[in-house]
């Protein structure tokens, strides 16, 4: 046997293509990929608000600062909602591979109800920041506060919008794998939005001074 046939890959013999020419990668693979640097691209712009937040969280212009401000009652109870639609939503990805349809939707309403009255606390949050003339435009500590927080409701929006859309697939679709992946990226991004808040609430109220 020649050299060129010992360095052949029997594959390449049998379907007469070079592995790298044979197409995209399975499909799983390239979800997976994909998605993953979604979640990375979103991690490096909080990480660029955070650091905006950190820069100019003292610079108040003369006007109120976190303590002032801050209702620690209001956001222990949005926390609470949060983490706990993060358990549940992990119910509900369970209940999807069981193939238990009335235990997904159930996992799914509750967690839909649980984002909800977080994004509720943190809405009845800015409303009352607005009335006592502490918006955005008050100074660079608000801007930088409202652009964080509003940031990551923003997200926690379009989550509530994304589980909507995989309940219909659901519905309509089944069990299929498909729906299964995309659960499981849903999954994956509600759970990154509690990692996320753990630090807003960390850094912006508890540091607050």
């Amino acid at each position: 046997m020649s050299l060129v046939d010992a360095l052949t890959d029997p594959l390449e013999d049998e379907n007469e293509t070079p592995i790298s020419e044979r197409g995209p990668a399975p499909i799983q693979v390239v979800v997976a990929f994909g998605f993953w640097l979604f979640l990375l691209s979103d991690v490096v712009m909080f990480s660029a608000l955070f650091a905006a937040y950190a820069v100019l969280s003292g610079q108040t212009a003369g006007g109120p600062a976190g303590p002032q401000l801050f209702d620690r009652m209001n956001v222990l109870m949005e926390t609470g909602c949060l983490l706990a639609s993060s358990f549940t939503c992990g119910l509900c990805t369970l209940s999807f591979e069981a193939r238990n349809r009335t235990a997904t939707y159930l996992w799914a309403a509750v967690t839909f109800a649980l984002g909800a009255a977080f994004l509720a606390f943190e809405l009845t949050e800015f409303t009352r920041m607005i009335a006592h003339d502490a918006g955005p435009t008050r100074s660079a500590f608000l801007s930088a506060f409202f652009t964080l927080v509003g940031t990551h409701g923003l997200h926690v929006t379009f989550g509530l919008g994304w589980l909507v859309t995989m309940m219909a697939q659901v519905a309509t679709l089944g069990f299929h794998p498909m729906v299964l992946r995309r659960l499981r990226c849903f999954s994956l991004f509600w759970h990154a939005l509690d990692i996320v808040w753990i630090g807003v609430f960390t850094i912006v109220y508890l540091g607050a001074h």
